[in-house]
């Protein structure tokens, strides 16, 4: 597929992956995205995952013919770009590797290779001539390794993006962007804000028209729709107005409160998502509490502590920076409720979190007070 006149796509459908990096569920595959530039000189930009090497090379015959690529650029060294080099360096004897220090390190560590004679290395700022196109090289560390760079070609106003831009999914589905962009980015990226608003300060001076990810769409159309919520992203504002409740429940009590406070918000015309977090895909209940203003954590005391589902959710938020959000409490306990304080002190390196006034304790079931106090919480959190 043609992304331009002289940039022509490359990459490969993973159509039977279940979790992606083992943990992340992908009902619609992932796509690992690689690129040429067909000039005087070829460029390839990055590789893709090993179980698609042969498929990947094919792409690269059919495009190329029997001519062979210059340089193989590497832009990010994990595994799902990185573990076809060994076998395109041998496939292409004469083609030059160009990518940064610390990604030349890790080749070493993963292919036990430097290829000293067969190599550029490139820091901040450097350009590599292909003819007409001219690449730029912009370096975008903890992006989300230390090695990472983008690549923007300023003739043509396009931007390789590594993983920045990047969604959940196989190429060619047809699903909306948004949710599974930031499901991606939250999970994956979301640890580095700091980072990703650095290179996004570097991106604003450039002229980009088309953003070439290495998963996800290409992206052509709206750019500033993609850039916004990056931003958005990356600064830990809350894109919208609403409310999520993520609870865990032994018996039902909580459940019952939980279920409770979500449909009272619902009927007062507030947005709002609750999440099982025992049985619902973490990631997205994660990538919903980043998405929204106000959550609400719903669970019982257990061994003294937190019930272990709602302890994991709260650790993957606050190693993800979770801020600048208001935080509701409803906690359960038969004989000596301590969710509450366990969850403040589980938060407390949060920052600019306001915790309601009113915190919800059930003693076992749930009683008239309880449902008083749902109703001002609710009241609080409008």
């Amino acid at each position: 597929m043609n992304i331009t006149k002289d940039i022509i796509y490359i990459g490969v459908n993973d159509k039977e992956i279940d979790l992606f990096e083992g943990q992340y569920k992908v009902p619609s595959g992932m796509c690992y995205n690689s690129y040429i530039i067909n000039d005087e000189k070829i460029a390839v930009m990055d590789t893709v995952d090993k179980k698609f090497t042969a498929q990947w090379l094919g792409n690269i015959k059919e495009v190329l013919g029997t001519k062979a690529p210059d340089f193989l650029i590497v832009q990010h060294m994990e595994p799902d770009h990185s573990a076809s080099i060994a076998e395109f360096m041998k496939e292409y004897p004469r083609c030059v590797l160009v990518s940064t220090q610390k990604a030349f390190a890790m080749i070493k560590q993963f292919f036990f290779e430097e290829y000293e004679n067969r190599r550029i290395v490139v820091k901040e700022g450097d350009t590599l001539s292909l003819g007409e196109n001219e690449l730029t090289f912009v370096m975008a560390p903890m992006v989300h390794w230390p090695e990472v760079m983008v690549t923007y070609v300023k003739n043509q106003k396009v931007l390789f993006s590594a993983d920045g831009f990047g969604k959940f999914g196989a190429f060619d589905c047809n699903e909306d962007w948004t949710d599974e962009a930031r499901r991606y980015y939250i999970g994956i990226v979301g640890k580095y804000g700091v980072q990703v608003q650095a290179l996004l300060k570097k991106a604003a001076a450039l002229q980009i028209e088309t953003i070439c990810p290495l998963h996800g769409p290409v992206l052509n159309k709206d750019l500033s729709y993609y850039i916004e919520k990056y931003d958005i992203w990356s600064s830990y504002k809350a894109e919208e107005e609403g409310v999520v409740v993520a609870y865990s429940s032994v018996y039902g009590n909580t459940k019952k409160a939980a279920l409770l406070l979500y449909e009272t918000l619902l009927k007062k015309g507030v947005s709002a998502e609750i999440y099982d977090l025992a049985r619902c895909d973490k990631a997205a209940a994660v990538a919903a509490a980043f998405r929204y203003s106000s959550l609400v954590l719903a669970t019982t005391t257990y061994n003294n502590c937190l019930f272990p589902c709602m302890r994991e959710f709260i650790e993957e938020l606050t190693e993800r920076n979770y801020q600048n959000r208001k935080v509701g409490i409803i906690e359960n306990g038969t004989w000596a409720p301590t969710a509450a304080k366990n969850i403040k002190k589980a938060l407390e390196e949060c920052k600019n979190l306001e915790f309601t006034e009113t915190t919800v304790t059930i003693r076992s079931a749930l009683s008239s007070d309880n449902i008083s106090d749902i109703e001002k919480l609710c009241g609080e959190l409008v």
